[in-house]
């Protein structure tokens, strides 16, 4: 069974779901024993979201040969289930994400990662996405790298 590694976000519209495809795309490439899910935190905040996904995340996916499938998902809120089924949980902006976790699943706080890739009203998507897929590729590079057994260290972000 594959390990599952969670990508949390405010609305599971942008950020999350690009860094969720991104690292299923590069998993299967390297044949790794990881799947990634995403969710958001806070799915009310995303008033303004059009569709599925954004249009942003899909047209940089694209730009990486990373195809969508056609019945693609409308964002999901995090669920309790979410966090205890994952292997390894990673919240995309630890300013914005951590006070909601905080308020919204306490017992997980320490346990998420946190990385730090501001919303489109702070970093523009195309810098964005940019910095997620270079956090996304060292992830992957270090999970190879640990199946491989070259290693014991845990993944550090």
């Amino acid at each position: 069974m594959k390990k599952k590694i969670l990508f949390l976000c405010t609305g599971n519209y942008y950020r999350s779901r690009f860094a969720e495809h991104l690292f299923n795309h590069w998993a299967t490439k390297r044949e790794l024993n990881w799947q990634a899910n995403s969710s958001g935190l806070a799915l009310e905040m995303g008033t303004n979201n059009v569709g599925a996904i954004s249009w942003y995340a899909v047209a940089e996916l694209k730009i990486r040969g990373v195809s969508l499938p056609e019945n693609e998902r409308f964002p999901q809120p995090a669920l309790i289930e979410d966090f205890q089924t994952a292997d390894m949980i990673i919240a995309l902006d630890e300013t914005e994400h951590r006070p909601m976790i905080l308020d919204r699943f306490p017992q997980w706080t320490d346990t998420v990662q946190y990385w730090l890739i501001h919303d489109a009203h702070i970093t523009l998507p195309p810098e964005a996405l940019r910095q997620l897929e270079k956090k996304v590729v060292q992830l992957i590079e270090e999970l190879a790298q640990n199946e491989k057994g070259v290693g014991c260290r845990e993944p550090h972000t």
